[in-house]
């Protein structure tokens, strides 16, 4: 099954299970961010990624510099662990992990979580590629996908028990957009995958082959 059909069988369940009038909130939601444009101006394909500097679920220090000093990257963002169209893809990217590696490159995933709070995500879905807390979501600003949750929407996740003020380092409501990015060795983007809709994602398979096309040009 592809990553996006189980995605849209957590959907179609979620639909179900959500009362209707959340639902319309969610929905308002996500219109008034396409109406606001988020995510129009993040980096593309041919743009250089900014250093920037992140902490290990471990609580060490990592730098972008020093990744991407030993060859290129496939770079996840995810919400949270309480997203769990997040955690699927999380664990779609594990499955790859051995094919991503045979290249010479790295995978890395990137949230706003605490690193307490990533080191759990980490765990839950059995992740042997380094999760980094982007501190105050930095990182994805610099990027142009970082984006603060619509006041219905905070005061929905509020009802539903998700303090992502208390869960996040610094960010507050701020998310980024649940985007994917391969860059070369040179920090160089040959893949951007960045999508309002925080339920569709690009298929891990077709990162690999963007990484695959880059290694051998």
């Amino acid at each position: 099954m592809s990553l996006q059909t189980l995605l849209e069988e957590t959907r179609a369940g979620s639909s179900k299970r959500i009362p209707e009038e959340a639902l319309a909130v969610m929905r308002a939601a996500d219109e008034e961010l396409v109406a606001k444009g988020v995510g129009q101006d993040a980096l593309k394909v041919g743009d250089t990624l900014p250093d920037a500097t992140f902490t290990s679920a471990t609580g060490d220090t990592v730098q972008m510099s020093s990744l991407l000093a030993n060859g290129p990257l496939i770079i996840n963002f995810y919400r949270g662990g309480w997203c769990p169209y997040c955690n699927f893809e999380l664990k779609a990217y594990q499955d790859l992990l051995g094919d991503i590696t045979d290249l010479g490159a790295q995978l890395v995933a990137v949230t706003p979580e605490k690193p307490d709070n990533s080191l759990s995500t980490s765990e839950k879905n059995a992740l042997t590629f380094p999760v980094l807390t982007d501190n105050e979501n930095a990182f994805a600003k610099a990027l142009g996908i970082a984006f603060e949750l619509p006041k219905p929407l905070q005061d929905l996740y509020g009802k539903f028990g998700m303090d992502l003020p208390g869960l996040n380092a610094g960010s507050g409501w701020s998310l980024p957009i649940p985007a994917t990015y391969v860059v070369d060795a040179n920090g160089k983007i040959v893949l951007a995958d960045v999508d309002v809709n925080y339920t569709r994602r690009l298929e891990p398979s077709d990162a690999l082959a963007a990484l695959k096309a880059s290694v051998a040009a």
